[in-house]
């Protein structure tokens, strides 16, 4: 059986040293779509060295190597092809209010569950990143391998998403993605050919090339901190999402919010890694494709700030 639940899950945590400074930060930014227009002050956060913010998405790329949901294929127990390969979500907690602009740091990862679906395996891959000031993030990424089901494991938790609010959405904001967003955002790390080479793309299922879910994930919580944060990336606690559909390059994101108190379990009065307590709300957000009358892209997120 390519996955090996058992081996899997009792392979040692992968542990690597990585760094980053602004380039590797400017460069993710204009991968996920900043920089238009390139003279707005709003965008100049994210694109000029001596005034920039980090999106906390940037934690997905953060010293290059290959993506969670690449790197969950490399443990002990798992030999699957490629092709067989989705993301199916990805969760982000951070431990400090900003990410810094250059930093070195180890990334500890393992896979810390594994689900049976019947048609499909669902592998759980969990990331925690520190500095020699103590924690700095954890992410999980979750994904799915088409056909390597069925041998009587756990379930897990459902894996279908739920619909978005019935009551119209706060705010609604489209974003136009390029048609060579995937080239440009795959130069932070995730070679998969799947979004740049059109012969591998149908082996996959697509039609042509599409767009990385990490490169719509960033671009969803850009618009988030934009409409609803001010620009101000250090408020983000956490990011959530289960990708629902693909993105092609050229079509465009239409980003819906829901405002709220946090919930969960969060809410006023949480204490983060400062030390300090703060008020905690929660914007539920749902994205589509517009072109293709608004099919879901992602679903079930979350962006928790304070």
């Amino acid at each position: 059986m390519p996955v090996d639940a058992a081996g899997a899950l009792a392979a040692a945590p992968r542990v690597r040293e990585i760094a980053w400074d602004h380039k590797d930060v400017q460069l993710y930014h204009l991968g996920i779509g900043a920089g238009r227009p390139a003279t707005d002050p709003g965008e100049l956060r994210y694109t000029l060295e001596s005034r920039l913010h980090v999106l906390p998405s940037f934690a997905t790329v953060a010293g290059g190597g290959v993506p969670g949901v690449i790197g969950a294929l490399s443990v002990p127990g798992v030999d699957v092809d490629l092709a067989h390969v989705l993301h199916g979500g990805q969760r982000l907690r951070l431990h400090r209010p900003a990410v810094p602009v250059r930093g070195r740091a180890t990334a500890s990862s393992r896979v810390v569950a594994v689900y049976d679906k019947g048609s499909a395996a669902v592998l759980v891959l969990r990331t925690e990143v520190a500095d020699a000031d103590g924690p700095l993030w954890t992410e999980e990424a979750e994904v799915f391998v088409r056909g390597e089901g069925g041998w009587g494991g756990e379930r897990g938790p459902s894996g279908r998403p739920s619909p978005p609010p019935a009551e119209p959405a706060d705010h609604v904001v489209e974003r136009a993605v390029r048609q060579d967003q995937a080239l440009l955002y795959r130069l932070s790390g995730d070679w998969n050919p799947l979004h740049a080479d059109p012969e591998f793309a149908p082996r996959a299922g697509f039609e042509r090339p599409v767009l990385h879910g990490l490169c719509t994930y960033g671009a969803a919580l850009k618009a988030v901190v934009d409409t609803l944060l001010d620009g101000d990336v250090t408020r983000v606690r956490e990011y959530r999402t289960r990708f629902a559909g693909v993105v092609y390059p050229g079509e465009t994101l239409r980003v819906r919010m829901w405002r709220g108190p946090g919930v969960d379990g969060a809410g006023a009065g949480e204490t983060v890694e400062t030390g300090e307590t703060a008020e905690t709300w929660e914007a539920r957000v749902a994205v589509s494709a517009v072109e293709r009358g608004d099919a879901p892209v992602l679903a079930d997120t979350v962006v928790r700030y304070g």
